[in-house]
């Protein structure tokens, strides 16, 4: 189990954790909470041997294989999928000392390398990183490019697959949806939920953690507390626990003014003295209470938008693609004021595609976009965190947006965006990503616009941000297209879906757990082509009935001298083991016993052999079987 004993963590002056202290025990799914710079990733750090503790301990079993997703991947020429084998360290250190005695010729050696594999399920490995990159969304054509052919967002998913890979007993995961489609969120759902190991996991998606973790660990005023059940149930404990707090406090605040008038109105009396000295030190001895506070600290609401065209957008029997290939055909697509739309669909099917369509970033390859009379439009996705200035600070691109508006009520707006102080004044070159996602949102509501378009908003932002963002939408009068895979915010967003799948876009008559039967269906009618094609070739092999008879004739006699082999083996291998049970008898050094320790000896080494002998005899026999292809 992992241990935390009394444990401070800090960063250079900085506390970040205080005298924790608790268990996690092996199979716990933990999913790790708090606020933005309370010390999430250092904790991670800790627990991956990076940092160390400045009083306390942390314990975790030497034997324990840590996994997590590496931060940074190089432009490599390693194909996806063998960079993805390369998180299991073991099976390619069996697959390297294999090629090692398979060039020695060390029988034994290889014997044992290849129980080795079988142990660690070694010959199925390959099909499990395909089964992993399927997952996440990698197309089978990707399986063999070099990892330097993928963007920044596809390597990250290949960081994520070489972690699963790994055969580990802790698995941390930071953020691991950020750069995934709603459909690789469910499928890692349900992987994790397979996870035998300890899981710690950071996210800020509420239904992801509801779904997978059974113990939330939540840090708060350099304080670890560590709460049983999903998120939901920390929201509702946490919540419990703070109105006490608040109550407590209220009490103790009472009982404070009155210890305090008490002691203001006798402590100059000499005849009250001594009672008010003891009500002095009364209150010095209170264990003061601190107050309760959940307050955000984001506050926004979306400005009302000047105009609102009805309708807003209209696409005809649109085309749309790149180049001369349409992605998507014949879409018919009308978004009037109100209306929120959520895209589904799978990874490529062109989600995206239709968003830059509706943003004019690309133009039909035939039928008709119709924009409504002063439609504005305000598009959010990730390119748009490049256009920040990095040397420019968060007032200086609202002076640049704005430049007629006061700088005071361009700070006041700000702050509703957590941008307070010299934060409000300081360049945003070194923000986080959730900063910059939180600067560029700011910057979109300003333009007051009347149809939302955003993609992937909630990447890096988040719990409190992403609550403030699903508040702010409830309200916003314009129309809104939201593609997310964040279950939480679809769910409060949207009142209907359209579903991009096969080159249509078209209503999706359900919700979310619709679409996530929907998801099902599919990989199962993706599959059956292969399943088809498999059992054709049993029936090939039914109809050759001669090759069939041939191949049996063949295997039989080497099977019948295989089984023999393996009877003798284990005949072998149990009476050196009752040897060496015996070697471990003092009363054989015994000088009587002189003649039966040589026998002894001489049984030893003539075992030892015949071992080798026959192992060597068995490596043969599975070789030309091999040779010939086993009967279906």
């Amino acid at each position: 189990m992992i241990q935390f004993k009394q444990l401070t963590l800090t960063r250079g002056a900085k506390i970040l954790i205080e005298e924790a202290s608790f268990q996690l025990h092996p199979g716990h799914k933990v999913g790790l909470t708090g606020a933005n710079g309370a010390g999430k990733s250092s904790l991670f750090a800790l627990l991956r041997g990076e940092l160390h503790p400045e009083v306390g301990d942390l314990e975790i079993p030497s034997s324990w294989v840590v996994a997590h997703v590496a931060q940074e991947t190089p432009a490599l020429s390693q194909s996806a999928i063998a960079f993805t084998l390369d998180g299991d360290a073991e099976l390619r250190h069996v697959e390297a000392a294999l090629l090692q005695a398979e060039t020695a010729h060390a029988g034994e050696q290889i014997a044992e390398l290849h129980q080795r594999l079988t142990d660690i399920e070694g010959y199925s490995a390959k099909a499990r990183a395909a089964a992993l990159l399927d997952g996440l969304g990698f197309l089978q054509s990707d399986l063999e490019r070099p990892v330097s052919d993928f963007s920044g967002g596809w390597r990250v998913r290949l960081n994520l697959a070489r972690a699963l890979m790994c055969r580990s007993d802790l698995l941390l995961l930071d953020e691991p949806t950020n750069h995934l489609d709603l459909d690789a969120v469910i499928w890692l759902e349900g992987w994790l939920r397979e996870y035998r190991g300890t899981l710690l996991l950071i996210s800020h998606d509420r239904d992801f953690l509801d779904s997978v973790v059974n113990n939330i660990l939540h840090i708060e005023q350099q304080r670890l507390t560590l709460y049983r059940g999903g998120y939901s149930d920390f929201e509702r404990q946490r919540a419990e626990k703070l109105a006490l707090q608040q109550a407590m406090f209220e009490k103790q605040q009472r009982k404070v003014s009155h210890l305090q008038s008490y002691i203001d109105r006798f402590r100059v009396q000499a005849t009250k003295a001594r009672q008010a000295q003891s009500r002095i030190k009364a209150l010095e001895r209170m264990e003061m209470i601190s107050a309760a506070h959940v307050d955000s600290q984001f506050n926004f609401e979306f400005r009302a938008p000047v105009s609102a065209p009805d309708p807003l957008l209209v696409l005809d029997d649109v085309d749309v693609g790149y180049g001369k290939s349409p992605i998507l055909n014949q879409v018919a697509f009308t978004i009037r004021p109100g209306e929120r739309v959520g895209l589904l669909g799978k990874n490529g099917a062109g989600k995206s595609t239709l968003i830059k369509l509706l943003a004019a970033e690309l133009a039909p390859l035939s039928g008709k976009r119709v924009e409504g009379k002063d439609l504005n439009i305000g598009y959010f996705a990730q390119h748009q965190l490049e256009q920040l200035r990095p040397n420019e600070s968060p007032l200086q691109h609202m002076l640049r947006l704005d430049p007629t508006t006061r700088e005071q009520e361009h700070l006041n707006y700000l702050g509703g965006f957590d941008f307070k102080g010299e934060m409000a004044r300081s360049p945003c070159t070194n923000f986080s990503g959730g900063e910059k996602s939180r600067l560029a949102l700011a910057l979109l509501i300003w333009t007051r616009p009347n149809l939302l378009l955003l993609d992937e908003p909630t990447n890096h932002l988040d719990l409190e941000m992403r609550h403030a963002l699903t508040m702010a939408l409830q309200d916003y009068q314009g129309g809104v297209i939201l593609v997310s895979h964040d279950r939480a915010l679809l769910r409060a967003s949207c009142d209907r879906f359209v579903l991009v799948a096969d080159a249509k876009a078209e209503l999706f008559d359900g919700d979310l757990e619709d679409y996530k039967a929907w998801l099902a269906t599919s990989k199962v009618q993706e599959n059956a082509p292969k399943i088809v094609e498999k059992s054709l070739k049993k029936n090939d092999y039914a109809q050759n009935k001669a090759d069939r008879q041939a191949r049996i004739l063949a295997r039989r006699p080497l099977l019948k001298t295989l089984t023999q082999l393996d009877a003798v083996l284990l005949a072998y291998h149990s009476e050196k083991q009752d040897l060496d049970t015996k070697a471990m008898d003092a009363a054989l050094y015994e000088p009587e016993q002189k003649q039966a320790l040589q026998q002894h000896l001489k049984r030893h080494a003539e075992l030892t052999g015949l071992i080798e002998e026959a192992e060597f005899k068995w490596l043969e026999l599975h070789e030309a079987l091999e040779a010939i292809p086993e009967i279906d």
